[in-house]
């Protein structure tokens, strides 16, 4: 099986949802109703075909095949939510309401997407047998967010972040980690922590440094 290659790179690569017609958007509809019903392996192009009122030609000529179809679900729910924050406008806000904007948008557009958590714990679930589908998560959701992360950093170097690859990929690593835990693990019910506790945790670990420079030099 073929492997799908994501290298590493701290440029940030904006990548703009394509305009999805009407005829896509049924398919990936159905696409998205079968794959949380039969996963992936489960998942054929007849059976897509059947759920989204499609020739299985019509499903082929737009996605190409069933990895291009989950990409483009995946793609569509991850990246397309994101692109806001991506504008460069936005790099110009205050740390403080940009990293609030940021996580805003990851919970509120993308984690309480009723589809977002079924669809993660089918990544999880299938990632040893397609290891292609986690990659291809960690590439739209965690890389994305960190050369993000990482772009910002090197716009405002008042921050003074000492290792911004690292700090970045701790803070959306934390975000997806919460997820996990408090909406797959029972979290929520065994060791309950809310989001805006998890979101200020975070945003002292980046700007602590900060507020450390301004009292030395006030001082």
């Amino acid at each position: 099986m073929s492997q799908t290659s994501f290298p590493e790179s701290t440029t940030l690569v904006i990548n703009e949802s394509p305009v999805v017609t009407q005829k896509q958007e049924q398919i990936l509809q159905g696409a998205m109703r079968v794959f949380l019903r039969s996963g992936y392996a489960g998942t054929s192009m007849d059976r897509v075909s059947a759920e989204a009122g499609v020739s299985k030609q019509t499903i082929y000529s737009n996605f190409q095949d069933k990895k291009g179809l989950f990409k483009a679900l995946i793609e569509r729910m991850t990246i397309g939510n994101f692109q806001s924050v991506f504008r460069d406008s936005e790099f110009k806000d205050e740390p403080s309401v940009f990293l609030r904007e940021l996580t805003t948008i990851f919970f509120t557009k993308l984690v309480d997407n009723p589809d977002y958590v079924p669809l993660l714990r089918l990544i999880l679930a299938e990632s040893e047998n397609f290891p292609e589908l986690a990659k291809l998560y960690t590439h739209t959701v965690i890389q994305q967010g960190k050369k993000l992360l990482i772009k910002y950093f090197a716009d405002h170097p008042e921050l003074n972040v000492d290792d911004p690859q690292a700090i970045a990929q701790i803070f959306f690593g934390a975000l997806v980690s919460h997820v996990i835990v408090q909406e797959m693990l029972y979290g929520q019910e065994m060791i309950p922590l809310s989001r805006d506790r998890l979101v200020n945790s975070l945003m002292s670990l980046v700007l602590a440094r900060q507020k450390n420079k301004e009292l030395c030099t006030d001082s």
